[in-house]
Protein backbone atom coordinates (compact mmCIF):
# COMPACT_ATOMS: atom_id res chain seq x y z
CA UNK A 1 0.00 0.00 0.00
CA UNK A 2 2.78 2.37 0.93
CA UNK A 3 4.63 1.43 -2.23
CA UNK A 4 1.61 2.17 -4.38
CA UNK A 5 1.15 5.56 -2.71
CA UNK A 6 4.83 6.51 -3.22
CA UNK A 7 4.73 5.36 -6.82
CA UNK A 8 1.57 7.37 -7.50
CA UNK A 9 3.03 10.47 -5.85
CA UNK A 10 6.24 10.13 -7.85
CA UNK A 11 4.31 9.73 -11.08
CA UNK A 12 2.24 12.80 -10.24
CA UNK A 13 5.38 14.84 -9.58
CA UNK A 14 6.88 13.71 -12.88
CA UNK A 15 3.69 14.62 -14.73
CA UNK A 16 3.62 18.06 -13.10
CA UNK A 17 7.28 18.67 -13.99
CA UNK A 18 6.75 17.57 -17.59
CA UNK A 19 3.63 19.73 -17.89
CA UNK A 20 5.48 22.76 -16.51
CA UNK A 21 8.38 22.15 -18.88
CA UNK A 22 6.10 21.80 -21.88
CA UNK A 23 4.20 25.06 -21.37
CA UNK A 24 5.92 28.08 -22.91
CA UNK A 25 4.70 31.68 -23.02
CA UNK A 26 5.98 33.94 -25.77
CA UNK A 27 5.66 37.71 -25.71
CA UNK A 28 4.13 39.65 -28.60
CA UNK A 29 7.54 40.39 -30.10
CA UNK A 30 8.86 36.81 -29.76
CA UNK A 31 8.58 33.75 -31.98
CA UNK A 32 9.59 30.14 -31.33
CA UNK A 33 11.34 28.10 -34.02
CA UNK A 34 10.29 24.53 -33.13
CA UNK A 35 12.29 21.42 -34.09
CA UNK A 36 10.84 17.91 -33.94
CA UNK A 37 13.60 15.32 -33.43
CA UNK A 38 16.09 17.76 -34.94
CA UNK A 39 14.00 18.66 -38.00
CA UNK A 40 12.30 22.00 -38.45
CA UNK A 41 8.60 21.75 -37.69
CA UNK A 42 7.04 25.22 -37.40
CA UNK A 43 7.32 28.80 -36.19
CA UNK A 44 4.96 29.35 -33.25
CA UNK A 45 3.82 32.25 -31.12
CA UNK A 46 3.13 34.64 -29.64
CA UNK A 47 1.14 33.51 -26.64
CA UNK A 48 0.87 30.07 -25.02
CA UNK A 49 2.46 27.12 -26.84
CA UNK A 50 3.05 23.48 -25.90
CA UNK A 51 6.47 21.89 -26.40
CA UNK A 52 6.86 18.16 -25.82
CA UNK A 53 10.04 17.70 -23.75
CA UNK A 54 12.91 15.73 -25.32
CA UNK A 55 11.03 15.22 -28.58
CA UNK A 56 10.68 18.89 -29.42
CA UNK A 57 13.10 21.77 -28.95
CA UNK A 58 12.53 25.48 -29.54
CA UNK A 59 14.67 28.55 -30.12
CA UNK A 60 13.35 31.98 -29.16
CA UNK A 61 13.74 34.79 -31.70
CA UNK A 62 13.25 38.47 -30.89
CA UNK A 63 11.51 40.36 -33.72
CA UNK A 64 12.20 43.87 -32.38
CA UNK A 65 14.53 46.28 -34.16
CA UNK A 66 18.15 45.78 -33.15
CA UNK A 67 20.48 48.78 -32.89
CA UNK A 68 23.94 47.55 -33.87
CA UNK A 69 26.91 49.79 -33.13
CA UNK A 70 29.65 49.20 -35.70
CA UNK A 71 33.05 49.78 -34.03
CA UNK A 72 35.51 52.27 -35.60
CA UNK A 73 36.96 50.96 -38.84
CA UNK A 74 40.26 51.98 -40.43
CA UNK A 75 39.36 53.12 -43.94
CA UNK A 76 41.68 54.30 -46.71
CA UNK A 77 39.76 56.50 -49.13
CA UNK A 78 40.27 56.55 -52.87
CA UNK A 79 42.60 59.58 -52.55
CA UNK A 80 44.77 57.64 -50.04
CA UNK A 81 43.60 59.36 -46.84
CA UNK A 82 43.45 57.22 -43.69
CA UNK A 83 40.37 57.83 -41.51
CA UNK A 84 38.49 56.06 -38.73
CA UNK A 85 34.76 55.67 -39.31
CA UNK A 86 32.07 54.16 -37.13
CA UNK A 87 28.39 53.71 -37.84
CA UNK A 88 25.12 52.37 -36.45
CA UNK A 89 22.90 49.81 -38.20
CA UNK A 90 19.18 49.29 -37.56
CA UNK A 91 17.78 45.88 -38.50
CA UNK A 92 15.19 43.32 -37.42
CA UNK A 93 14.31 39.68 -38.03
CA UNK A 94 11.43 39.27 -40.49
CA UNK A 95 11.76 35.49 -40.99
CA UNK A 96 12.55 33.62 -37.77
CA UNK A 97 13.03 30.30 -39.57
CA UNK A 98 15.79 31.60 -41.86
CA UNK A 99 17.42 33.60 -39.06
CA UNK A 100 17.96 30.40 -37.05
CA UNK A 101 18.53 27.81 -39.79
CA UNK A 102 20.49 29.72 -42.44
CA UNK A 103 23.14 31.31 -40.21
CA UNK A 104 24.82 30.27 -36.96
CA UNK A 105 24.53 33.62 -35.15
CA UNK A 106 22.67 36.27 -37.12
CA UNK A 107 23.72 39.10 -34.74
CA UNK A 108 27.43 38.36 -35.09
CA UNK A 109 27.09 37.68 -38.81
CA UNK A 110 25.33 41.00 -39.41
CA UNK A 111 27.93 42.85 -37.34
CA UNK A 112 30.86 41.39 -39.29
CA UNK A 113 29.13 42.00 -42.62
CA UNK A 114 28.43 45.62 -41.64
CA UNK A 115 32.11 46.19 -40.81
CA UNK A 116 33.41 44.80 -44.09
CA UNK A 117 30.74 46.58 -46.13
CA UNK A 118 31.54 49.89 -44.43
CA UNK A 119 35.22 49.60 -45.33
CA UNK A 120 34.51 48.45 -48.89
CA UNK A 121 32.00 51.19 -49.74
CA UNK A 122 33.87 54.10 -48.17
CA UNK A 123 37.16 52.98 -49.73
CA UNK A 124 35.67 53.68 -53.17
CA UNK A 125 35.10 57.37 -52.42
CA UNK A 126 37.33 60.37 -51.84
CA UNK A 127 37.54 62.22 -48.53
CA UNK A 128 35.48 65.18 -49.78
CA UNK A 129 32.65 62.81 -50.76
CA UNK A 130 32.87 61.07 -47.40
CA UNK A 131 32.41 64.39 -45.59
CA UNK A 132 29.81 66.03 -47.85
CA UNK A 133 27.73 63.13 -49.24
CA UNK A 134 27.12 61.16 -46.07
CA UNK A 135 23.42 60.64 -46.80
CA UNK A 136 24.16 59.02 -50.16
CA UNK A 137 26.77 56.74 -48.60
CA UNK A 138 24.30 55.71 -45.89
CA UNK A 139 21.82 54.62 -48.54
CA UNK A 140 24.49 52.70 -50.50
CA UNK A 141 25.64 50.77 -47.42
CA UNK A 142 22.04 50.06 -46.37
CA UNK A 143 21.14 48.69 -49.81
CA UNK A 144 24.17 46.37 -49.88
CA UNK A 145 23.57 45.06 -46.36
CA UNK A 146 19.87 44.54 -46.99
CA UNK A 147 20.49 42.54 -50.14
CA UNK A 148 23.08 40.29 -48.49
CA UNK A 149 21.13 39.66 -45.26
CA UNK A 150 17.87 38.92 -47.05
CA UNK A 151 18.76 35.21 -47.20
CA UNK A 152 19.08 35.23 -43.40
CA UNK A 153 15.56 36.58 -42.90
CA UNK A 154 16.90 39.98 -41.79
CA UNK A 155 15.72 43.40 -42.96
CA UNK A 156 18.21 46.28 -42.66
CA UNK A 157 16.08 49.40 -42.34
CA UNK A 158 18.69 52.11 -41.87
CA UNK A 159 22.43 52.81 -41.67
CA UNK A 160 23.94 55.99 -40.25
CA UNK A 161 27.61 56.99 -40.33
CA UNK A 162 28.26 58.49 -36.89
CA UNK A 163 31.81 59.84 -36.83
CA UNK A 164 34.65 60.41 -39.27
CA UNK A 165 37.89 60.90 -37.34
CA UNK A 166 40.88 62.54 -39.04
CA UNK A 167 44.41 62.90 -37.73
CA UNK A 168 45.75 66.35 -36.80
CA UNK A 169 47.84 66.69 -39.96
CA UNK A 170 44.82 66.14 -42.19
CA UNK A 171 42.72 68.57 -40.13
CA UNK A 172 45.34 71.30 -40.61
CA UNK A 173 45.54 70.53 -44.32
CA UNK A 174 41.75 70.84 -44.67
CA UNK A 175 41.87 74.17 -42.79
CA UNK A 176 44.54 75.49 -45.17
CA UNK A 177 42.51 74.29 -48.14
CA UNK A 178 39.39 76.09 -46.83
CA UNK A 179 41.37 79.29 -46.32
CA UNK A 180 42.80 79.11 -49.84
CA UNK A 181 39.30 78.52 -51.20
CA UNK A 182 38.01 81.65 -49.45
CA UNK A 183 40.89 83.71 -50.85
CA UNK A 184 40.19 82.37 -54.33
CA UNK A 185 36.53 83.34 -54.09
CA UNK A 186 37.45 86.83 -52.87
CA UNK A 187 39.78 87.33 -55.84
CA UNK A 188 37.17 86.03 -58.27
CA UNK A 189 34.53 88.39 -56.84
CA UNK A 190 36.96 91.33 -57.09
CA UNK A 191 37.82 90.43 -60.69
CA UNK A 192 34.14 90.14 -61.60
CA UNK A 193 33.54 93.59 -60.10
CA UNK A 194 36.37 95.07 -62.19
CA UNK A 195 34.95 93.42 -65.31
CA UNK A 196 31.46 94.81 -64.68
CA UNK A 197 32.91 98.29 -64.06
CA UNK A 198 34.90 98.14 -67.30
CA UNK A 199 31.80 97.06 -69.23
CA UNK A 200 29.80 99.96 -67.81
CA UNK A 201 32.59 102.45 -68.66
CA UNK A 202 32.71 101.08 -72.20
CA UNK A 203 28.94 101.52 -72.56
CA UNK A 204 29.19 105.07 -71.24
CA UNK A 205 32.04 105.93 -73.62
CA UNK A 206 30.08 104.50 -76.54
CA UNK A 207 27.00 106.59 -75.68
CA UNK A 208 29.06 109.77 -75.25
CA UNK A 209 30.84 109.21 -78.57
CA UNK A 210 27.52 109.00 -80.41
CA UNK A 211 26.37 112.50 -79.31
CA UNK A 212 28.78 115.47 -79.39
CA UNK A 213 26.68 117.62 -77.07
CA UNK A 214 26.71 114.84 -74.49
CA UNK A 215 30.49 114.94 -74.45
CA UNK A 216 30.41 118.70 -73.97
CA UNK A 217 27.95 118.43 -71.09
CA UNK A 218 30.14 115.81 -69.47
CA UNK A 219 33.16 118.11 -69.91
CA UNK A 220 31.33 121.04 -68.29
CA UNK A 221 30.18 118.83 -65.41
CA UNK A 222 33.78 117.79 -64.80
CA UNK A 223 34.93 121.44 -64.78
CA UNK A 224 32.17 122.30 -62.33
CA UNK A 225 33.25 119.52 -59.99
CA UNK A 226 36.86 120.68 -60.16
CA UNK A 227 35.83 124.27 -59.38
CA UNK A 228 33.77 123.16 -56.40
CA UNK A 229 36.72 121.18 -55.05
CA UNK A 230 39.11 124.13 -55.46
CA UNK A 231 36.72 126.56 -53.73
CA UNK A 232 36.34 124.14 -50.85
CA UNK A 233 40.12 123.90 -50.44
CA UNK A 234 40.50 127.73 -50.48
CA UNK A 235 37.82 128.19 -47.84
CA UNK A 236 39.48 125.59 -45.69
CA UNK A 237 42.81 127.44 -45.84
CA UNK A 238 41.21 130.82 -44.95
CA UNK A 239 39.52 129.54 -41.80
CA UNK A 240 41.05 131.13 -38.65
CA UNK A 241 43.45 128.94 -36.79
Amino acid sequence: MWFDFSFGLGALVIVVILAAASIKILREYERAVVFLLGRFQAVKGPGLIIIIPVIQQMVRVDLRTVVLDVPPQDVITRDNVSVKVNAVVYFRVVDAQHAIIQVVNFLEATSQLAQTTLRAVLGKHELDELLSEREKLNLDIQAILDSQTNAWGIKVSNVEIKHVDLNETMVRAIARQAEAERERRAKVIHAEGELQAAEKLLQAATMLAQRTEAMQLRYLQTLTQIAVDMIGQLLTKKEPQ
